[in-house]
């Protein structure tokens, strides 16, 4: 009796493990169908496109900040001579 109670809670385990394989195959194979004809790599290379121009943005912030303070530091050791 317990090692059917053993064999079920097993198949009961593959079956979860199966099931949640067929679920994240299926959401992966729908995120990479776009409406148009691009396929998969169409959409890997809009959504890597996307991040690299706001990681430019992001760096050119930055940029911009550190220019400030380095000039603020500039102009303050100038008027403490």
């Amino acid at each position: 009796m317990e090692e059917n109670k053993v064999l079920i809670g097993a198949l009961i385990f593959i079956g979860m493990v199966v099931g949640a394989n067929f679920i994240m195959y299926a959401i992966a194979r729908g995120a990479a169908r776009p409406g148009g004809d691009k396929g998969f790599l169409g959409t890997m290379m809009k959504s890597l496109n996307t991040n690299q121009s706001k990681k430019s943005d992001d760096m050119e912030e930055l940029r911009r900040t550190i220019q400030e303070l380095n000039e603020g530091k500039k102009d303050q050791s100038g008027d403490s001579e």
